[in-house]
């Protein structure tokens, strides 16, 4: 699929030193799209990065939603600590993700980074997304931010949520994307490995459970053998069956609820 880098700019001071990213800096966005024989105006597709950054395997995965029909943007949002961080799989990357970029999440951050998104998607920059509708998946803590962009970012009308972890506490003050589950009012799809630690089997229950009390329109599955991880090819963790289906589903979604 077609594919190119594109870059936001923040207001402010522009500081790179050591590589870290800061306030003035771009947020760089992985963009991919269909075949221009396929038509010039298509629905917009999200993709909230794993720990590791925008590697190699979310730029796979946003060229799997191209190849679907949408115009598919990974915004790096680990852009304050640094301008594009792509880790591997291995212990030692493992540890900078968690101890380095997670860390430094805030939601607050967050959600005004995929409102840059939205808004992007909707100006005069690029045309083949102008008007069209918006969804969010995310996987690993991509999938908690997919959550917790339904809660409070504007603009979107579907959601899948692959593992997400930590959807029951916050990143930085305030509350925790799940206290917020009364604020949705889009459809949120959730694809979970039954073997996960990270939100465990208790843990997509009481997200359920949440959802159901708040009469959100939801669609939650597990994967009785699989666990964290099990969509990326590049991990250990990786269950085909698994991620076809899930896949399968989320299309299924965005198409019903984006097309």
């Amino acid at each position: 699929m077609p594919s190119f880098w594109e870059n936001l700019k923040w207001a402010g001071e522009t500081e790179h030193q050591d590589m870290h990213g800061a306030e003035g800096a771009d947020m760089a966005m992985y963009v991919s799209h269909p075949l221009p024989s396929a038509g010039t105006s298509f629905p917009v597709v999200i993709v909230a990065q794993e720990a590791f950054g925008v590697n190699d395997h979310i730029q796979k995965v946003c060229d799997q939603y191209a190849a679907e029909g949408y115009v598919a943007v990974a915004p790096v949002l680990y852009w304050r600590e640094h301008p594009n961080p792509q880790l591997g799989y291995s212990e030692e990357d493992m540890q900078i993700a968690i101890n380095r970029y997670m860390a430094a999440l805030d939601d607050d951050q967050l959600v005004e980074d995929i409102d840059q998104v939205i808004k992007w998607t909707q100006g005069d920059q690029f045309r083949r997304t102008n008007g069209q509708k918006i969804g969010i998946v995310g996987y690993c803590v991509g999938g908690r931010i997919a959550y917790l962009a339904a809660t409070r970012c504007q603009g979107l009308s579907a959601a899948s949520v692959y593992y997400g972890g930590r959807i029951l506490a916050p990143f930085g003050d305030g509350p925790a994307p799940i206290d917020l589950t009364n604020q949705i009012q889009i459809p949120v799809m959730g694809n979970f490995g039954g073997q996960d630690q990270n939100p465990t089997p208790e843990d997509v229950a009481t997200i359920e459970a949440k959802l159901k009390e708040c009469g959100v329109t939801y669609d939650f599955k597990s994967y009785d053998d699989a666990g964290h991880g099990f969509n990326c090819n590049d991990r250990a963790s990786y269950n085909e069956a698994a991620a076809n289906d899930a896949f399968s589903r989320t299309i299924g979604w965005f198409n019903k609820y984006l097309k």
